[in-house]
């Protein structure tokens, strides 16, 4: 255990551990299901960096070592939940429906976006850190006012819980005692950063000066950040107000396609970190517990490798949009600056269709 504070219920060897307040709920069936959805999630992923490597996409954002943290909070969701991602939750995308292709439609540059926030009840990535944050809770405030039986979900990592944004939201949260859950994926590094020059308490206390809960939970364990997500967005549609879960987990892989751990963290850091693997942590207990067969296992890897086949297939067949398009939809009603940018554009003879 990584501290005495830590809600876990599967230890890193896939041995179940109990706790005093939260205990899986979850069948074997539905841990599998997890599961695969880890698997093809990962799969998915390395697809992308090799694209962006080859140069198709402009920049990626891995998520390898997170799986746990955002398959269990995605899978703690209600239909009519909303979510407020940063630019590294494939896995809270993936929960909620959205088709791998579109994650990738901002990174290949085809798409300010990616795909219709409200079909799939979860908002289209934000790059600027923590921005989000305020976002959700403003979300959150007019859900609260229209008798809404919804709770708002929103991620941030450990380096922008350090930016203005996110302590703001904390205070409005509070203050209104907004229905939100505030999911901070500590993976130990805000780029190159680490987590003891951001803060010198455990994040989760940080909750407890503003007035609302907070709770860590092991990220590397999906059965506990289920449960914990579970309960806090329970609390959220009740009228409980805001709670802030910090998953204590690791990205493996780089902060981004542009950057390289290597020149800031020690490889023995990461093969600690290896050891508690999200996804060989269920598989042992699946094997363990509930005798799930070798096949079965390389069933889900040929379906995750197919995905992952099919997502290059559609990333590559992707066509470039007319650059005039960007003017669209800058303001809801024409503006002379905007009709001006693109009278510049048409005289410069840009545009005209994909290309």
């Amino acid at each position: 255990m990584i501290d005495e504070e830590l809600v876990q219920l599967l230890t890193p060897e896939g041995e179940r551990v109990s706790h005093p307040e939260y205990a899986s709920t979850l069948s074997g069936e539905e841990i599998l299901s997890f599961y695969r959805d880890m698997v093809i999630i990962r799969r998915l992923c390395n697809e992308s960096t090799s694209l962006q490597r080859q140069g198709q996409l402009a920049l990626w954002a891995p998520v390898q070592g997170q799986e746990a943290a955002q398959i269990g909070a995605g899978r703690a969701l209600a239909p009519m939940d909303f979510t407020f991602p940063t630019y590294r939750e494939h896995g809270i995308a993936w929960c909620r429906g959205v088709p791998p292709e579109d994650m990738l439609r901002l990174f290949r540059a085809v798409s300010n976006g990616g795909w219709d926030p409200q079909k799939y009840r979860h908002s289209v990535p934000t790059i600027v850190l923590g921005n989000q944050a305020l976002h959700a809770v403003g979300y959150a405030m007019g859900v609260q006012r229209d008798g809404a039986e919804e709770a708002v979900l929103t991620f941030f990592g450990d380096g922008a819980s350090s930016q203005g944004d996110v302590l703001e939201s904390f205070v409005w949260a509070a203050s209104f005692n907004a229905p939100i859950v505030f999911f901070c994926q500590n993976n130990q590094w805000g780029i190159s950063t680490p987590m003891s020059t951001q803060s010198k308490i455990p994040l989760y206390h940080r909750a407890h000066g503003f007035g609302f809960p907070g709770v860590r939970v092991d990220g590397n364990d999906v059965l506990a950040v289920y449960e914990v997500t579970k309960r806090a967005l329970e609390s959220a549609r009740e009228g409980g107000g805001p709670t802030l879960i910090e998953a204590y987990t690791y990205r493996l892989g780089a902060h981004t396609t542009s950057d390289d751990p290597t020149r800031y963290r020690i490889d023995a850091e990461v093969e600690v970190w290896k050891h508690r693997d999200p996804i060989e942590r269920v598989k042992s207990l699946l094997v363990r517990e509930f005798k799930i067969k070798t096949s079965v296992f390389d069933d889900l890897a040929a379906e995750a490798e197919a995905l992952a086949l099919k997502l290059r297939d559609d990333v590559l067949a992707m066509d470039r949009p007319d650059p005039r398009s960007m003017f669209e939809h800058a303001y809801a009603a024409p503006h002379p600056l905007i009709d001006e940018g693109l009278r510049d554009m048409v005289e410069l003879g840009v545009g005209g269709g994909a290309h």
